[in-house]
């Protein structure tokens, strides 16, 4: 049994399903249109390069709600010891498919077992805004236990005030789950708590098909 468990948010097996169901539609639009693709976005293939750049030769790296791989894959060809986890089967077997040079497993971030300092970089990459408010301060803190001292974790996501319902994804397929934006000075602050020490901030603008964004970078201390 883990020393420090996280709460199971109480709409995990909703928010399974809905991605279960868009996760064919999503991974074709990656491989077609090029969403999600950093390398088709220089601020976030940027973040992405640095990132690498700071945990190579540190441990292992975990990307914690991969989706189909793409970011996972993309740091393997980077020559990072790097593995995906995703909530959605069906995600990670798009992942499987689409990166069968990687490693992927099916585990939401609320269900990891991870060793102390066992960790050389963890990934949050627009994959953490679907967890509830008093859910994420205990993630983030489970990713600093994990990391190793010098280890660092990077975070995308979206910024807001609002906790917004989406009822459909990725080509009009029904889906149901809380997207919980926040302030950046939120955030920081939450990393910070969580015993990490921010050490770069990227703001997004609002794009065509999604609003601001924001990009934070952390160390665990040495």
């Amino acid at each position: 049994m883990r020393a420090h468990p996280v709460d199971r948010p109480a709409d995990l097996d909703v928010v399974r399903e809905s991605y279960d169901r868009v996760a064919d539609n999503y991974a074709h639009m990656v491989v077609t249109t090029g969403v999600g693709d950093i390398r088709r976005h220089p601020w976030l293939k940027a973040s992405i390069d640095a990132f690498a750049d700071t945990v190579r030769g540190l441990g292992p790296v975990l990307d914690v709600g991969c989706g189909p791989g793409t970011v996972t894959a993309y740091l393997a060809e980077r020559g990072l010891d790097v593995s995906g986890v995703d909530l959605s089967p069906r995600m990670i077997e798009n992942a499987r498919r689409l990166h069968p040079e990687c490693r992927f497993a099916v585990a939401s971030a609320t269900e990891l077992d991870l060793g102390e300092a066992s960790l050389g970089g963890v990934l949050g990459w627009w994959s953490l805004f679907n967890l509830p408010r008093d859910i994420l301060p205990q993630v983030l803190a489970m990713f600093a236990r994990a990391l190793k001292p010098g280890g660092h974790f990077i975070t995308g996501t979206h910024v807001g005030d609002e906790d917004a319902v989406r009822t459909e994804a990725y080509g009009g397929v029904p889906v149901r789950w809380t997207t919980h934006k926040w302030r950046p000075e939120q955030l920081v602050n939450l990393i910070e708590q969580a015993g990490l020490n921010p050490v770069a901030e990227l703001r997004l603008p609002p794009e065509e098909y999604s609003g601001p964004g924001l990009v934070v970078m952390a160390q665990r201390p040495g």
